[in-house]
């Protein structure tokens, strides 16, 4: 028993190769160097014991521990980025409109600036259906307008269609107005109106700004598209954006509204304004009562730059 514990050689030899470097590399090579320590002796005996085994271990644990810095800092880990406002910033710079567009943009009158344009198109129509605020009965209203417009020769063509109880009267009505240059023509029920003097002027100057409205600011919301022939960019508001001359809210009314408004920056025109709009306790087209119920707003520029040929009105 003697002999043999004699022949246990707990002294590690000296070491044969380089000191150990940093890496990978230099954590290998210092393994195998304390590994090499540990080898048999002259006489084939395994030199060590469970505790030189267990030391062996808590080496190369802590060597692989001490390499460089320890464990994940908090500077290694990268932003995570909201996928939800990178899509958004995506498409709002792929769809940004042109400078001088790119803010918020008011156009009151709807029409407004296409006065300066050649020539152009539009229709535009206001339409409601509810029922009287302090009555239990339904009521309507509904006002279409498509206008025709040539620059160069100071022509406007207008032709109007109304219809319902809030407009005064239970049958349609149209009539259709012409100016040219200083003069203006009006036409009701198929027969020229002689001598309609100021009536045909205002009839033959009718907007759509007039009867709609437009919108006082609204924000870009990165969507773009050709609309009526033309680029155009999209808009949004909120009911408190808008200007309505034909609606007037009551002590206690209400007013919601989704919408949409399309410019398109090449003619600094509106092209499209659409709008729907829930309201309580409303006066539209300055009728004495109050109703509750939605109106809808259609208008759409069409032919810009078209410069119609516009005529004195037959019968004229």
């Amino acid at each position: 028993m003697v002999e043999t514990m004699q022949e246990w050689n707990l002294t590690p030899r000296p070491l044969r190769h380089k000191p150990a470097i940093l890496g990978q590399r230099g954590k290998t090579a210092e393994a195998q160097a304390v590994r090499a320590s540990f080898s048999k002796s002259e006489s084939g005996v395994w030199k060590g014991s469970a505790v030189s085994r267990v030391a062996l271990l808590l080496l190369l644990l802590l060597t692989a521990c001490t390499g460089g810095r320890r464990g994940i800092q908090l500077e290694d880990i990268p932003t995570v980025a909201n996928i939800d406002m990178l899509a958004t910033a995506v498409v709002l710079t792929e769809n940004a409109p042109p400078e001088g567009f790119r803010g918020p943009v008011s156009f009151p009158r709807v029409d407004q600036g296409l006065s300066s344009l050649p020539g152009w198109r539009y229709v535009v129509t206001l339409q409601f259906d509810g029922t009287f605020s302090d009555v239990p009965r339904d009521t309507s209203a509904s006002a279409t307008a498509e206008v025709w417009y040539n620059q160069l020769g100071s022509a406007r063509r207008v032709v109007v269609s109304t219809s319902g109880e809030l407009l005064g009267s239970d049958t349609d009505t149209s009539y259709e107005a012409v100016r040219l240059g200083p003069d203006a023509f009006l036409v009701r029920e198929g027969a020229c109106l002689a001598n309609a003097g100021r009536d045909a002027e205002i009839a033959a100057g009718l907007t759509a700004g007039e009867l709609v409205g437009g919108v006082e600011q609204a924000q870009p919301a990165g969507r773009k598209a050709v609309l009526n022939g033309e680029e155009a960019y999209l808009y949004t508001f909120s009911a408190d954006d808008l200007h309505l001359p034909s609606i007037t809210l009551e002590e206690g009314g209400t007013l919601q509204a989704t919408g949409e408004l399309w410019v398109a920056p090449e003619h600094n025109a509106v092209v499209r304004f659409y709008a729907t709009l829930d309201l309580t306790r409303a006066r539209i087209f300055g009728r004495a009562l109050p109703v509750d119920g939605r109106v809808i707003v259609r208008y759409d520029v069409y032919d810009i730059g078209e410069p119609f040929n516009i005529t004195q009105p037959f019968g004229c």
